[in-house]
């Protein structure tokens, strides 16, 4: 299976109307019917948001050095893939589907280690059938039918 960097991105308001970036993966069928990936793994870091929703300039850079590093280390054997994330409303959120929840802990936790200590909120939930994923992919299909 090919792992691919295809990725489409959406615009979407938070109900106090602060913008969200959607960024969502493409093209990963060959994944969902594997059927390994089976734990939906989502990663949320609330941060002092600007006024628009958006992280402050020593956020951003701080997520941008660490998203691919995150990517990296995830990917690396395809424990997990990571399938969209979110900027905006006051977090960044990542969204990984992972095939061994324990090692994925391990891994998540010595990729931060550099780093201070975030205040990472985590969610894990069995998602064999990738429903998450497929409504992240619907925003695509919606903006598609909006033109």
């Amino acid at each position: 299976m090919k792992l691919t960097d295809e990725w489409f991105t959406s615009l979407s308001h938070t109900e106090g109307g602060q913008l969200v970036f959607v960024t969502v993966r493409k093209e990963l069928e060959q994944f969902i019917a594997s059927g390994s990936l089976r734990v939906r793994v989502a990663i949320s870091w609330p941060y002092a948001a600007e006024a628009d929703g958006m992280p402050d300039e020593a956020t951003a850079q701080l997520i941008e050095e660490i998203e691919p590093l995150l990517r990296r280390t995830m990917e690396r054997d395809k424990l997990a893939i990571m399938t969209g994330n979110y900027t905006g409303g006051g977090a960044k959120d990542w969204t990984f589907y992972t095939r061994h929840l324990p090692t994925f802990g391990e891994r998540l936790n010595a990729c931060l280690a550099p780093y201070p200590t975030l205040p990472l909120e985590i969610d894990c939930q069995e998602d064999p059938d990738w429903t998450d994923y497929r409504e992240m992919l619907q925003m695509e299909q919606d903006e598609e039918e909006d033109e």
